[in-house]
Order: C-alpha cells, then sequence, then structure tokens
C-alpha cells in the first residue's frame, strides 16, 4: 500500500522508486504482485506516466486511510498521542476560509508545531475522498452522506446596500420593489434575474435587474460599497462592512431561514490525532466568531 501510494503521489514507477530510494525493479515487482493479488488492475501505464483506473483509485483512497490509522496508532502505542503530527488537509469557501479558517489555522500553527496544514480555498464543490482532504467546511444543509459532521454555526443570505445608495434611491420596503433598483449578483449564489425570499409555501421570487454579475462574493460586496446597486450575499461575509458602516442590511424580516455552517469529515473507526486536535481546536473558535 506504501508503495503504491508513493508511486502514484510521484507520477510513475521511477519517480516512486526514487522517492522510496527503492531499487526500480522492486517498486514495479511489488506493484504488479499487488495487481495479481487482487486480481484487478490498479494502474495504466503509458509514456504519459500513470493513471488510476476506477478500481486503483477507491483501492488507493482506502489504503491512505489503512495507513493513516496504522502510524495513528503506532504513535499512541509509543506515546506519541500528545503531540499530533503530519499534514493536515483543510478546504473552505474562499471568504470564509480567509476570514474565519486561517487566523485559526495559524494559530493551531502555533500551538501544534509537528503539525503542517494545506488549506485550499474554493467555493466549488469538493470531495473529501477523491481529492485527500481530511475537513472541509459546508455552508447550507447537508446531504445524507457517510461523512461525519460538527455543526460550528448560523450564517444567513442577506440583502444590503451602502447607505449612500440608500440616501439617493428609496429604501426598498419588500422584495418587489427591488424591480426599481440596480442589483449586484454574485452568481455562485444565486439568479442574475430573480432572487427567492421565504421558506416553504411562503416562499416568493422578486425580479431584479443586475447591473453587473460577479462570480465572487469579495466582488459584489466592493460593487455594493462602491454604491453600484444592492447585492445579496451571506450575513458572514458583510459582517465587518456591516459593523463599520460601510453596508446597510435590508429586507431584514423576508431573509430565508439561516445556513448552517459546518465541518464535515470522513468516518474512521481512529480519526488522526491531528484531525482530533483541530477539531478541538477550531470547532469553539469558529462558533464564537460566527455569534459575534
Amino acid at each position: 500500500m506504501s508503495i503504491l501510494s508513493a508511486v502514484v503521489d510521484a507520477g510513475s514507477i521511477s519517480a516512486g522508486a526514487r522517492a522510496l530510494r527503492m531499487p526500480l525493479a522492486t517498486v514495479s515487482r511489488r506493484v504488479a504482485e499487488l495487481e495479481t493479488e487482487l486480481g484487478a488492475e490498479l494502474l495504466l501505464r503509458s509514456a504519459r506516466g500513470l493513471t488510476l483506473t476506477d478500481t486503483g483509485a477507491a483501492y488507493l483512497e482506502a489504503a491512505r486511510r489503512i495507513l493513516e490509522d496504522v502510524a495513528e496508532a503506532e504513535r499512541i502505542a509509543t506515546g506519541e498521542f500528545s503531540r499530533p503530527k503530519g499534514t493536515l488537509a483543510l478546504t473552505a469557501p474562499i471568504v470564509f476560509g480567509r476570514l474565519h479558517v486561517l487566523p485559526v489555522v495559524t494559530d493551531f500553527l502555533k500551538a501544534h508545531p509537528d503539525v503542517d496544514v494545506r488549506l485550499e480555498q474554493t467555493d466549488r464543490p469538493v470531495s473529501l475522498h477523491e481529492e485527500n482532504f481530511d475537513l472541509a467546511v459546508r455552508i447550507g444543509s447537508l446531504p445524507d452522506s457517510s461523512l461525519m459532521a460538527r455543526r460550528l454555526g448560523f450564517v444567513r443570505q442577506v440583502v444590503c446596500a451602502s447607505p449612500d445608495y440608500l440616501e439617493h434611491n428609496a429604501t426598498p420596503e419588500h422584495p418587489r420593489d427591488l424591480a426599481d433598483h440596480d442589483c449586484v449578483t454574485f452568481g455562485n449564489l444565486m439568479s442574475p434575474n430573480a432572487w427567492r425570499f421565504g421558506e416553504g409555501r411562503e416562499a416568493t421570487g422578486a425580479a431584479i435587474r443586475s447591473r453587473l454579475v460577479v462570480n465572487t462574493a469579495e466582488a459584489a460586496i466592493a460593487a455594493a460599497e462602491a454604491s453600484l446597486g444592492i447585492t445579496r450575499v451571506l450575513s458572514y461575509q458583510i459582517a465587518d462592512a456591516v459593523k463599520h458602516g460601510r453596508l446597510v442590511r435590508i429586507l431584514t424580516s423576508f431573509e430565508p431561514e439561516p445556513w448552517p455552517v459546518s465541518f464535515v469529515y470522513p468516518p474512521r473507526s481512529l480519526a488522526p490525532q491531528k484531525l482530533r486536535a483541530f477539531l478541538s481546536f477550531a470547532s469553539p473558535r469558529i462558533t464564537e466568531a460566527l455569534n459575534r
């Protein structure tokens, strides 16, 4: 399992052999023996390198979890469990990661010198299994899955505008009033033509005119602060702007139900100490930040 993992990470059998400091013939033979033992092809070999088959990808994912569990069990057996070690791979939405995860990661690394962190901030859906992440921040209701979850708090979809914009334009009192305003739309969160308010049978759509459509929340917020129009983002994304008076929340009585914020991570009979340590360290800090 260790050899297969090293070969895949290195991109070729020869590079894997160099990383392992083992003879090329030995590494090649071990991989072939593993495929024979399993009765399945794990790797596709070509001049461009190695590619995992579907079976190989599933096997390697399970193998890496097993190797991690073995390493953790050995650390516990030798008394090293009190000091988390290894690389922790995390993913979080871009703005949430910058505002809430990165500061916690920085403090965590200072407290745990034997742990390294790989943090990927992205608004795209991420598969923990396929992309080898230990932990992810998810905003919104969680689908039924095999993943474990720890609730951190809640955020809301909010509508806001700058005081200057509202001073020169009538403040909307109802979602239908948005049709008479300029809007800035964050394309990943909503339609550029209509916004929905309320929940269930009480839900209603409001037609809007998007003067600007962007693909990041930070761009939408910057445009709203520049008085280009009204935007709709998540509450944590504008907390600082509201606190300092750069933006004002409007239509608050029409906001949908809040969305949960959670840590999700793969279930394991023996969770790595580095993951347990981060969950214990980060969860109360992020929860406190969301409740401010």
